[in-house]
């Protein structure tokens, strides 16, 4: 049975809207090894319709000369959630339909391997009220963005996390790691 493993860049006040805001923060090196161990393992990537959108055009032309998680985006295989694509066109799409969370745990327990989750927050969300994720990977902005889709709402189920890993970088991003206590 794999982990379902999930990176998300967010602001102090825990908006996880389209992070273009970041692009007035340095990435870090450290940053980019923290992201490589949090994708150490895993097998597939598990994205919502509105990420997998955005990662189609972003990484299926780079190769790892451009990035080094090249070949992981485009040689992995995709499970996309959505109850709206209907075709994909990214090599190794897989259309999941909509969220089920028991579609997601035999997700879970058919892949070799983790899954990794980067962005979409709504699949995220609903994941985590359901105890579907195994560990959170969140890049803390030193900003307030006000308005936008947080990563957590009043809604959500509440779940105990442990915290596993924490770093701050030169450009005031902090990170924490947290296994979930499932």
């Amino acid at each position: 049975m794999g982990a379902i493993r999930v990176h998300e860049f967010m602001s102090l006040d825990g908006v996880i809207d389209a992070p273009t805001w970041t692009f007035d923060y340095a990435f870090d090196p450290n940053m980019g090894r923290a992201i490589a161990a949090a994708m150490d393992g895993c097998e597939g990537l598990l994205l919502g319709r509105t990420t997998y959108e955005m990662f189609e055009p972003a990484w299926s032309q780079r190769t790892v000369e451009d990035d080094p998680g090249a070949p992981f985006f485009n040689d992995s295989m995709k499970y996309v959630v959505s109850g709206t694509l209907t075709s994909t066109t990214w090599r190794n799409s897989q259309i999941l339909g909509p969220y089920q969370a028991d579609a997601i745990r035999t997700l879970k327990d058919t892949v070799e391997g983790d899954l990794y989750v980067s962005g979409s927050g709504t699949l995220v969300r609903r994941m985590l009220s359901d105890g579907l994720v195994d560990a959170l990977h969140v890049f803390i902005y030193p900003l307030t963005l006000g308005v936008g889709p947080r990563l957590f709402t009043e809604d959500m189920t509440p779940r105990k996390m442990t915290l596993a890993a924490n770093e701050s970088y030169d450009n005031g991003v902090v990170y924490l790691g947290y296994e979930s206590q499932n």
